[in-house]
């Protein structure tokens, strides 16, 4: 039986991410990449590279990665890389986002998983800084045989 596509953001993923500015995740911190408010953000610290590091409770299989910049804070060079429990993260693809704040949607080649990381190579920003508005990850949990 296929199982559907959909977000695998869910309350029992685990999320990190490199820094956020100032340390004040009250304001910038990492939850607001998934709240769904377009008024909230998570805004890294200076500097390069920045990530975001997802856990699955699951395996699962991703397919797409949706994600909001705000312009002027994007990164130009990005790698996903992902791996299966007790393994070595491994490079799955490079992608190349726009330099603006509309919601960009990334096509992954389907591998089994259940850590992500998103790496910011570089930014737009003089200082290395990343502002997200919204990051969202599409698939399906993975057929385990």
């Amino acid at each position: 039986m296929a199982t559907a596509m959909g977000s695998l953001l869910n309350g029992e993923m685990v999320s990190r991410v490199s820094s956020v500015l100032n340390k004040d995740v009250k304001q910038f911190g990492k939850k607001y990449l998934f709240d769904g408010n377009e008024d909230t953000c998570w805004n890294s610290d200076q500097g390069t590279p920045q990530w975001i590091l997802l856990e699955f409770p699951e395996s699962v299989e991703v397919s797409q990665l949706h994600i909001q910049f705000q312009g002027g804070f994007t990164s130009r060079t990005c790698r996903l890389e992902g791996c299966t429990k007790n393994e070595a993260l491994e490079k799955i693809t490079d992608f190349y986002p726009e330099d603006n704040s509309a919601l960009q949607r990334f096509s992954i080649p389907a591998k089994p998983l259940e850590k992500l990381r998103v790496i910011f190579k570089d930014s737009t920003d003089f200082f290395g800084r990343i502002i997200i508005y919204h990051l969202d990850v599409l698939g399906k949990k993975a057929v385990v045989i």
